[in-house]
């Protein structure tokens, strides 16, 4: 069996189309050009605008003409994770998916369910002929993972209609009514190279294993971060005893995930090789007993290596180790409101050497208060500072505050009740959204969002519930159906 096969195979089959299509944030030029096609092939009204967001019109069925048009939203972009040992080329291959009892995964890649399956719900709605609904206004955005771009350049008088359901939610049977602000800071190391000391013990140290995911939805879940354990190991081997130089360091990738792997190529003096993979050992023993529940595959590596041809300058290296080590990750503060959700947290997301001599930290904060963002901006800004690094912010972007007296909110309880004879849960996420933006830009929207069951998004194990994605369309089809 594969997605193909899948019941409901309006939904399903849209999703397998969309996986056969590349589309990593900022690379959306394929999609787009699909959806254009689309639209074109069902006779609908299309237009895109200059930053690559589509929208797509349908008209009203027959006697829903006087219905308020509904803007269905999600994003086209994804989140591009893979394994280590996984050969995928994420601008050119298609995603290879794989059936596990009541879930779809990617095989060693991230799905792309986040936001695909999305997409393949306004595609099918749009395709669909037994549907009664008024005026669909289909926005597809562009460049959601990597900075939210596409909202941010969505025109005034781009929509129309004043209800969104936005279809960028993981949990079947929650609706959310708000989210998190965020912010990306970065930290530049400018280095001085240096011939490697000979008479020094070179090795590869590596932190692998670790579950990973998105820094906002999963940063409440006690994962591992791979570039705070390597660090912690790292630090421990400053001290003037084992001399340790630094050639090379590396760790995680996007702004928005949880670190899974890090590494560095270091050099102790000889004489305390044996010291070190005693003190890799004993350190691992601690880590994997600190993180048993939440990471059990957690591992280390140390293997040895030539002698690199140029190290990083010493100063740099201990201020880079301890700027790291210091650099706060995970939750700050949770919500005095709602019960249950993080209201400030931040995430040291990656570690990358670029050309000139230059290390990058990047890291992003988020909170549902705009002071309290601010205010974890800073503190992650102010140990950067103190270690003489060049530190640059995102623009950010704003959270989207609740609304409890919603009139689509109160319908689309009433027809969850109607459909599953149960109340959905009604929440706000610590993850961002892009309705944040869009009530910037609209501010008489009236907006909830929606989705099926995810798990581990933003990496590659990433997975949807086969039977969530069901519920999720037919309570989808039905809310529509009931707008009036």
């Amino acid at each position: 069996m594969t997605i193909k096969d899948l019941q409901p195979s309006a939904i399903w089959g849209y999703f397998h189309e969309i996986t056969q299509i590349p589309r990593p944030s900022k690379k959306e030029e394929r999609i787009v050009a699909w959806l254009l096609d689309f639209a074109r092939e069902h006779n609908l009204e299309a237009k895109k605008d200059h930053a690559g967001n589509v929208l797509i019109t349908k008209p009203a069925t027959k006697g829903k003409e006087h219905v308020p048009t509904v803007i269905l939203q999600s994003h086209v972009d994804m989140v591009c994770e893979k394994n280590a040992d996984v050969a995928h080329d994420f601008d050119n291959d298609p995603i290879e998916t794989i059936i596990d009892g009541d879930w779809v995964k990617a095989k060693g890649t991230t799905l792309g369910a986040d936001n695909g399956i999305g997409v393949a719900a306004q595609l099918a709605v749009l395709a669909a002929d037994d549907i009664a609904h008024g005026k669909i206004e289909a926005l597809f955005t562009v460049d959601e993972e990597t900075g939210l771009t596409g909202a941010y350049a969505l025109g005034k008088e781009f929509l129309t209609g004043k209800k969104l359901i936005n279809l960028d939610t993981e949990e079947e049977g929650e609706i959310y009514i708000g989210c998190a602000g965020g912010k990306g800071t970065r930290a530049y190391f400018k280095y001085k190279e240096k011939d490697a000391p000979k008479k020094y013990f070179w090795f590869r140290v590596a932190v692998k294993g670790l579950r990973g995911g998105h820094s906002g939805s999963d940063i409440d879940k006690g994962l591992g971060n791979a570039n705070k354990i390597l660090t912690r190991f790292l630090h421990s081997l400053t001290r003037k005893k084992y001399g340790m130089i630094l050639s090379e360091i590396g760790g995680g990738n996007l702004h928005n995930a949880i670190a899974r792997e890090a590494f560095a190529v270091i050099g102790v003096k000889e004489k305390h090789k044996e010291d070190v993979r005693v003190k890799l050992n004993l350190f691992l023993s601690t880590v994997q007993e600190e993180y048993k529940d939440t990471d059990p595959q957690l591992h280390m590596e140390l293997e040895s290596v030539q002698i690199p041809l140029k190290v990083i300058n010493k100063s740099t290296t201990e201020r880079l180790i301890l700027a790291l080590y210091a650099c706060p990750h995970g939750v700050i503060g949770m919500s005095r409101d709602i019960e249950g959700l993080v209201e400030t947290s931040t995430n040291l997301a990656s570690v990358k050497m670029l050309p000139n001599h230059q290390i990058e930290v990047g890291s992003s904060q988020r909170s549902s208060v705009a002071s309290q963002k601010e205010y974890i901006v800073d503190m992650v800004s102010s140990v950067f500072d103190l270690a003489g690094a060049k530190v640059t912010h995102s623009e950010g972007y704003p959270g989207w505050q609740p609304n409890t007296e919603s009139a689509l909110l109160k319908l689309a309880e009433e027809v969850y009740q109607s459909l599953y004879h149960k109340k959905a849960k009604i929440k706000a996420i610590h993850a961002g959204l892009e309705c944040g933006l869009f009530l910037e830009k609209y501010p008489d929207l009236d907006m909830i969002s929606i989705g099926p069951d995810m798990t581990d998004v933003h990496s590659p194990d990433e997975k949807m519930k086969i039977s969530s994605v069901g519920k999720f369309w037919d309570y989808l089809v039905k809310l529509l159906e009931s707008i009036s």
